[in-house]
């Protein structure tokens, strides 16, 4: 039998159905010649050059870059200038620590880059230098952001003139280097229940701060075991009265407490540090634990802005409750939430740089006698990579929306301005630290066993990156805040009430919601309309508003017989899938008007192609919901899924256009396995080759 007869071929009529499969079974065993191209490779290469789009990479990084570039350039220059200040593998937790503080001097005073004067001034240029500053090394960023955020910040924030007169300088030029003390060994995310004491003595005009029992110990306490001299520490102001109770607790507040000599840094009396020893990341950072022994502070270190006490031992407060000013403390610290969003974006970027370049360059099979393949051409890998690499996209656009919000918060002091960045940063930093934590794991998995080495950088990111979902409040904690808030917009919706910004489109969803989907459109299928922005967000704000009006109605049936805590507690589930919802419509209606507002046709036409790939792959990894109540058609959940593959494979032909339009300086995704061939040759020197 000729091996190169095809099963259809029709100049035998008398073939049977048995002599087919015999046919069928010889061309496995006895395949074409060598010299005939292979029909899928062909397929492959022909599909690629017609379908590729043209990307003009500066115009793309441009666009991404932002304003901020040149003091990131400035940043990463002079730390490469550097050697001395450059982060070893497999450095000791002592010599880590101990360099950080050589790296953040240098930075402060010989590159002489001062982040503290941007805290509340320019939060955009603060965060671009934190973004590049753990890209050197995360410990750094993350010792950079205590002392200047935390500890900087809470005394911008939360104290008046008097202390940011005394302490500005000093935080500024690292001589003053200090820690923000709030989480306690029983207490973390529940910071109303803290129970440090700050109890006030009119006669000496001081604070007695006490720790009460070892569960009031404060713990994981960043810059506390080694270089910290002041720490800001929360606790409950206790006043005395003159009735029978004897005292009354106002609330938590904050209060400046030095731990150590300024001079010799010897601990001071009353207080006891113990270090924490070593963690599963960021061991740069000394993270240590304090106990406070009748320590007596001034009355002048209570940080008075939303509550102060006079000689006479008198509370004032503008704000009535201790609700309102417990709130509002906390509204003024959503700047590390917002920092963390922005910077796990950037660990998300190098991550899926250095899996992306290492899977185009890798090969691996391929069709009998053709040359292998690249691994980014197996679907598989694709699947793997391209809707996370979209995900990089929607999220930079949507933490940079957050930002501007975050920085229009600090000059307007709006009120409803601050409570909707509120919601805004705990939704986005819970889920975007959630999504980058997982994909750092599969990005290694994605690099095979060359992603398992230290140099390749995969371990030391998942480890410093993992607690970026605990600190700056739980995730899962941050998430119920997001519903909580949905909830009151929902009901302030049915009283005539007005939607802050962010929530405006319930108003027209919600309406939506009440109604039956439409039968006519739910059975669109054509690429056009499944490509329609409009469609994609309407889809997203559909399931928002759904799961909205159906938790609030689980929410009032056990309310009658389990109160309104257990009530929670039995829909907690479901309404974290409507805060994660709701982000996520946020992420795609900030990427839609990125897209939109690109100038250069040819990046905007590769965003588009990724915003599609965002959209279409979460509508399909939800498919579910929206078959239950016929949103979609069965017709049209299988254009999805074609549709979803189609984008995928188009967006992997631009795969390499679209890291390098994040612009990542090189030393940024230093990874051997993500470099060109020669320098992945070398790979083999470091372990004695």
């Amino acid at each position: 039998m000729n091996p190169n007869q095809t099963v259809e071929d029709e100049s035998h009529p008398y073939i049977t159905s048995a002599s087919r499969r015999i046919q069928l079974l010889s061309l496995h065993l006895t395949p074409p010649p060598p010299s005939q191209p292979s029909p899928q490779l062909n397929m492959l290469i022909c599909a690629k050059a017609a379908n590729k789009l043209e990307v003009d990479k500066v115009s793309l990084s441009t666009y991404m870059r932002g304003k901020n570039r040149d003091i990131q350039e400035k940043i990463i220059e002079f730390f490469e200038s550097r050697p001395d200040l450059q982060t070893p593998v497999g450095v000791s937790m002592n010599e880590h620590r101990e360099l950080c503080m050589r790296q953040l001097v240098a930075l402060v005073r010989e590159a002489k880059i001062k982040p503290f004067r941007y805290i509340v001034d320019d939060p955009a240029k603060y965060f671009a230098i934190t973004e590049a500053i753990g890209s050197i090394d995360v410990s750094l960023g993350i010792k950079l952001g205590v002392q200047f955020s935390l500890w900087g910040g809470s005394v911008l924030n939360l104290g008046t003139e008097k202390h940011r007169d005394k302490y500005f300088d000093g935080i500024d030029n690292l001589d003053y280097p200090g820690c923000f003390a709030m989480t306690e060994l029983h207490h973390g995310s529940n910071v109303q229940g803290l129970q440090t004491r700050a109890t006030f003595d009119p006669v000496t005009d001081e604070f007695i701060i006490d720790t009460p029992n070892d569960g009031a110990i404060k713990w994981w306490i960043g810059n506390a075991a080694v270089h910290g001299k002041f720490a800001t520490v929360f606790a409950k102001l206790i006043l005395p009265t003159h009735d029978s109770k004897k005292v009354s607790d106002m609330g938590v507040h904050a209060f400046i407490v030095p731990i150590r000599d300024l001079n010799t840094l010897q601990t001071l009396p009353g207080i006891e540090i113990h270090d924490c020893g070593h963690k599963v990341g960021l061991n740069g950072v000394d993270n240590g634990a304090l106990r406070f022994r009748s320590v007596r502070i001034p009355r002048d270190n209570l940080l008075n802005r939303f509550g102060d006490v006079s000689r006479d031992g008198k509370y004032t407060s503008s704000l009535p409750t201790i609700n309102k000013r417990f709130a509002a403390m906390l509204g003024e610290l959503v700047g590390g939430r917002v920092g963390l969003a922005y910077a796990s974006v950037g660990f998300l970027k190098i991550s899926v740089t250095i899996a992306v370049r290492y899977s185009l360059l890798r090969q691996q099979f391929g069709p009998p006698e053709q040359p292998e393949v690249s691994i980014l051409d197996y679907q598989s890998q694709q699947h793997k990579l391209m809707p996370m690499l979209a995900s990089s996209y929607a999220f930079h656009f949507a933490t940079h929306y957050l930002v501007q919000k975050y920085s229009e918060m600090k000059k307007m002091h709006d009120e409803q301005l601050v409570a909707d960045v509120h919601a805004l940063s705990a939704g986005l930093k819970a889920y975007v630290t959630s999504y980058t934590a997982k994909s750092l794991s599969t990005c290694r998995e994605a690099c095979g066993g060359h992603g398992y080495a230290a140099v390749n950088r995969f371990g030391s990111l998942r480890n410093d990156h993992d607690i970026f979902q605990t600190f700056e409040g739980d995730n899962t904690v941050l998430m119920q805040q997001v519903a909580a808030d949905l909830l009151k917009q929902y009901k302030d919706k049915f009283q005539g009430g007005s939607l802050s910004v962010t929530w405006n489109y319930l108003r027209e969803s919600m309406n939506t919601y009440l109604s039956q989907p439409n039968p006519i459109i739910a059975r669109w299928e054509s690429a056009d309309h499944l490509r329609d922005p409009k469609f994609q967000l309407d889809a997203f704000r559909y399931r928002t508003s759904r799961l909205l009006q159906s938790v609030a109605a689980r929410l009032r049936k056990h309310s009658k017989t389990l109160g309104s805590f257990g009530a929670w507690n039995r829909c907690l589930n479901h309404l974290l899938m409507l805060a994660e919802a709701h982000t996520e419509s946020v992420i795609l209606a900030k990427f839609i008007e990125a897209v939109h507002n690109c100038p250069d046709a040819s990046s905007r036409a590769a965003l588009k192609l990724v915003c599609d790939l965002y959209a279409l792959d979460h509508i399909w990894n939800d498919i579910g919901t929206y078959r239950n109540v016929d949103y979609v058609a069965p017709n049209k959940a299988k254009a999805i899924h074609k549709l979803t593959e189609y984008l995928c494979f188009q967006v992997r032909n631009i795969a390499g256009e679209l890291v390098d339009g994040f612009d990542l300086p090189a030393s940024v995704t230093r990874a051997p396995i993500a470099m060109q061939s020669e320098a992945y040759a070398q790979y083999t020197h470091h372990i004695g080759f």
